[in-house]
C-alpha cells in the first residue's frame, strides 16, 4: 500500500450527490401527490437498495418487469423508473462544476469512480459537460461491482495508472471513502463544495 502521506496529484470524482443532485423524490414527487403514500413508495417500492442491484450490474429488463410483479398496482410508477431516470438528477451541485473548471485549468488529472447503473449511463454522460476532459469514468453498472467493494477500486486503480497515494478521492459516502482510504487513497467526504474547496486547496489541487 502506498504511504497516503505522498501528496495527491489526481482527483477522483462520485458522481450522485457530489456532482449532480440525486434524489427519487425529484421523479417521484410530480407523480405522487400525498406525501405519506409518496414515502411509502420510497420505503418500500423504487427503494435505493432496490436500484443498488443496477449499480452492481443487473440489467433494467429484470429488475422492472420482477418489481412490477411484486407491485402490480404500481406498475406505472416503477416504470416511470426507467423511462424517467435522468428526472431523478435535474441539477448539479451547487458550487462543484465551478471547482471542476479550476481544477482543469491547473491540468490536475480527473478521474471519475460512481456507483452507477449501466442502462442509464449513455444518456447520462451524453448530457453533463462537466465530466468532459476527464481522462477515465469507472462505472460500477458496468464492472459489475460496486462501492464500497475493494474490487472496484482495484479496477479504478489499474484503469487510471496512477498510485494509490497519489489519488483524492471525493465520494458523498463515508463507507465509500473509508474503503479508498484502506487502499492508500486519500478521500474526502462531501457535504458542499466550500468544504471540498478547502480540503483542494490544503492539498495544494487548488490555488
Amino acid at each position: 500500500m502506498s504511504d497516503v502521506r505522498e501528496n495527491p496529484t489526481a482527483v477522483v470524482f462520485d458522481i450522485g450527490r457530489v456532482i449532480v443532485r440525486w434524489n427519487f423524490r425529484y421523479l417521484f414527487a410530480k407523480l405522487i401527490d400525498d406525501p405519506a403514500q409518496l414515502d411509502w413508495f420510497l420505503a418500500n417500492v423504487v427503494t435505493e437498495e432496490w436500484h443498488h442491484q443496477h449499480d452492481e450490474g443487473r440489467p433494467l429488463a429484470e429488475m422492472v418487469p420482477e418489481r412490477i410483479a411484486s407491485y402490480p398496482d404500481h406498475a406505472d410508477l416503477i416504470t416511470a423508473y426507467a423511462t424517467r431516470f435522468p428526472e431523478t438528477y435535474p441539477e448539479n451541485v451547487p458550487g462543484v462544476p465551478a471547482i471542476i473548471t479550476r481544477l482543469k485549468a491547473r491540468g490536475v488529472p480527473l478521474f471519475g469512480l460512481s456507483n452507477f447503473g449501466a442502462d442509464f449511463w449513455p444518456e447520462f454522460i451524453a448530457n453533463e459537460p462537466a465530466l468532459e476532459g476527464f481522462r477515465d469514468i469507472v462505472v460500477s453498472g458496468h464492472e459489475k461491482v460496486a462501492k464500497p467493494d475493494p474490487a472496484i477500486y482495484a479496477v479504478a486503480e489499474d484503469r487510471f495508472g496512477l498510485p494509490p497515494g497519489q489519488l483524492f478521492f471525493i465520494d458523498d459516502k463515508a463507507e465509500n471513502i473509508a474503503a479508498a482510504k484502506a487502499r492508500g487513497w486519500h478521500g474526502h467526504v462531501f457535504t458542499d463544495a466550500s468544504s471540498l474547496e478547502a480540503d483542494l486547496a490544503a492539498r495544494g489541487l487548488l490555488d
